[in-house]
């Protein structure tokens, strides 16, 4: 496979509007909804789980954020074929029914995939306009912020076999 130069290119507000319509259609009672129930689901987390679990939940939370990010980026025109393909590994990984660490563990069962995808994303990140990134987030916050606490804390707390496993998969891709 041969490297591509790749040019960012400006998407139109048109075609940005497309291209939100077909990842996320939520409208204003369906995005209120997701809101409340987010809400919910961090305040039983936090009283269930303590100071910990409601930090660690605070980062699982934006892991539907960051799956719309990816699905967003395989889409977009501006990211190279080269990049996609590693977009739809990440893609891949998060939809398989085995993980490193067993989604059916509470809690803790979708930590892999977060870390997994954010680290994918610093490989992309690498190689495209941080403004494609920008462009593409609907999550909360800044997403190079999110990803540098949730980078941050995978690296401090996370085992170093299961983080191994995780960068190790990452180079398969």
């Amino acid at each position: 496979m041969t490297d591509e130069v790749f040019e960012p290119k400006e998407i139109s507000p048109e075609e940005q509007d497309n291209m939100q319509e077909k990842i996320v259609d939520m409208d204003d009672a369906k995005l209120k909804f997701y809101e409340e129930l987010r809400s919910k689901a961090k305040d039983w987390t936090n009283e269930k789980t303590g100071k910990f679990g409601g930090k660690l939940s605070d980062y699982l939370f934006l892991l539907p954020d960051f799956f719309i990010l990816v699905s967003r980026l395989a889409m977009d025109k501006r990211v190279s074929t080269k990049q996609k393909a590693i977009v739809g590994g990440i893609i891949a990984y998060l939809i398989m029914p085995l993980d490193i660490i067993p989604d059916f563990i509470p809690i803790i069962g979708y930590v892999d995939d977060l870390v997994l995808l954010v680290l994918g994303l610093n490989i992309v990140l690498n190689d495209i306009d941080q403004k494609i990134l920008t462009d593409n987030w609907s999550g909360e916050g800044d997403v190079l912020m999110q990803m540098q606490k949730i980078t941050a804390a995978a690296e401090k707390f996370l085992d170093r076999n299961i983080l191994q496993r995780i960068k190790s998969w990452l180079r398969k891709i």
